[in-house]
């Protein structure tokens, strides 16, 4: 007697992930199609947290953009206020002076490191591994916030930058402080890594998920720590040098198999070579002014210019025109997190439901910069 096969009809299911999602930290929309509890195609909806980012800065003058970069990306204040105002004194051919370099240094790595650590922390928690990861990173983000607050008067809206150098010198206490945490730093890392690095949960959830091979990684445009898990040694820091980075000696991380795990591995190799950087620039820091006089009103030439960093979720860049007159007659953004955001369907095709969380949180991203 022949043995006939049935096979069960079945239908795939479309399932809304958001916009009110935890896991997504913002209102960010995943339609996800199923096939039981495998994914078989997600679309990335974007676009609820949209306001008016550029065009509000068409209408702003070059000044009073800097604190509206701030918004972009809340984790990263400095680092955004760098990016915008280094296209600006590119637009305007204004330089810095070197001890105004230094400090601009030391405050976007200290936010590379904070970004980190609520990456790290919040990957770990949406995953429903542990929440005491998140609380460790969160209490050393504070002694860096109060750093921040010492020098610009604000804990995360810094609105320290400013065309040509920085808006206030260090103040009396600060490096005795910056220096204390940074050597404490070292010994925070350790403590992280064992808590996580090789621990079982971390393992099974991360490790073979959500995997982005460099060939795809390049072809979507991916940057930042998502792109070099993916093992592409490519740091803006290394390849434009801008500002002073080609006199600080740090090496790039990079990941081998392009997993989730291979970007946490990635984040945390960043934070060591942070704190090298860091320590070097204490130690070159120079004496001197901070910034340089300009115009009480500010018009740049006539032209245009893109100016991009290596920022802690990517390449952050800003693309102005000038007509000559107060505003930018054009203002665009190249967001990290929106351009590494179009690679997450590829990256959750194949796994389950509950693996969605891990590729999302891995990307590292934040609103408020993908939507503008």
């Amino acid at each position: 007697m022949q043995r006939v096969e049935t096979r069960l009809r079945t239908e795939t299911i479309t399932v809304n992930m958001g916009p009110q999602h935890p896991s997504t930290h913002g209102v960010f929309r995943m339609i996800v199609t199923l096939d039981g509890e495998t994914i078989v195609d997600l679309e990335p909806v974007m676009g609820y947290l949209h306001r008016c980012h550029e065009k509000i800065g068409e209408r702003n003058t070059y000044l009073q953009n800097i604190p509206y970069t701030d918004r972009l990306d809340y984790i990263c204040s400095m680092s955004n206020n760098l990016a915008y105002v280094m296209a600006v004194e590119k637009l305007g051919g204004i330089e810095v002076p070197e001890r105004a370099e230094y400090i601009r240094i030391i405050m976007v790595e200290l936010t590379r490191i904070v970004n980190h650590m609520v990456a790290i922390g919040a990957l770990l928690n949406d995953l429903g591994c542990f929440f005491t990861p998140m609380l460790y990173g969160l209490r050393e983000r504070e002694r860096i916030l109060d750093l921040f607050e010492m020098a610009s008067g604000s804990r995360m809206m810094c609105n320290y930058m400013r065309f040509g150098g920085v808006r206030y010198d260090l103040p009396p206490g600060f490096t005795p402080e910056l220096k204390s945490v940074v050597a404490a730093l070292p010994t925070f890392i350790d403590e992280f890594e064992r808590l996580l690095t090789e621990n079982e949960i971390v393992l099974a959830r991360c490790q073979n998920v959500g995997i982005l091979p460099p060939d795809m990684a390049i072809a979507y445009s991916c940057t930042g720590p998502l792109l070099r898990g993916s093992g592409v040694n490519y740091d803006i820091r290394k390849v434009d040098s801008y500002s002073i980075y080609d006199r600080f000696d740090f090496d790039v991380p990079l990941g081998t198999n392009g997993d989730v795990y291979d970007r946490y591995l990635v984040r945390i190799g960043e934070m060591r070579q942070s704190v090298r950087i860091l320590e070097q620039a204490i130690e070159q820091i120079p004496e001197g002014e901070v910034s340089v006089k300009l115009p009480r009103v500010f018009k740049p030439p006539e032209g245009d210019v893109y100016h991009r960093i290596e920022s802690p979720k990517g390449e952050l860049g800003f693309y102005l025109v000038s007509d000559g007159s107060t505003n930018p007659y054009r203002y665009k953004v190249r967001s990290p997190t929106f351009i590494n955001l179009t690679v997450l369907p590829e990256l959750c095709k194949g796994h389950k439901v509950a693996d969605v969380v891990a590729i999302l949180g891995s990307i590292d991203i934040v609103l408020g910069e993908v939507d503008r």
